[in-house]
């Protein structure tokens, strides 16, 4: 079976929908955020306070590009999306979806801004981070679900409901 690929806003769910999608199809759950911590001995904050947003991207790209999966349901950081290449190994490998927010949805799920590793450029606002990324998100995405009003499981629902209707991913092949 193919991946399924989670994409979005840091908020958007990504890695709470992934695992309750992962067991209900069977599949098998990778969160590329904890795979980067793994890889670099340190968490995702660590490595952009002391190192960059620059050098994090790079992290993010090569362990994503290590990343050799089959059925199974990828969580990826909302800044995946900067990279030609990982995104391109991962759509080479399954399908992506784009788990769609609102700024102020985003803005109001981000409690922990400077410890959950976000990447902002210097200067760079939540505002402005939104809406350089949107465009990205849309350009790669196979399949957008709106998760702006809906608790987990009606996410995973509707992500199963467009994978089938798509007859793609983890549910038909």
């Amino acid at each position: 079976m193919k991946n399924i690929i989670l994409i979005g806003m840091p908020g958007a769910g990504k890695s709470t929908v992934g695992v309750i999608l992962a067991k209900t199809l069977g599949m098998t759950f990778v969160d590329t955020d904890i795979a980067i911590q793994e890889r670099a001995g340190r968490l995702l904050q660590e490595i952009i306070d002391t190192e960059g947003p620059d050098a994090f991207l790079k992290t993010e790209e090569e362990t994503i590009q290590s990343l050799h999966c089959r059925n199974c349901v990828i969580a990826t950081g909302g800044s995946v999306v900067f990279s030609r290449k990982a995104m391109n190994s991962l759509k080479k490998e399954g399908v992506v979806v784009y788990l769609k927010i609102s700024c102020d949805e985003m803005v109001r799920r981000l409690s922990n801004i400077t410890t959950r590793g976000i990447v902002l450029f210097s200067g760079e606002s939540l505002f402005d981070m939104y809406h350089e990324r949107v465009p990205l998100y849309e350009r790669y995405a196979d399949i957008t679900v709106d998760c702006e009003d809906e608790d987990f499981e009606e996410v995973v629902g509707k992500v199963i409901g467009e994978l089938k209707r798509e007859n793609r991913g983890g549910t038909k092949k």
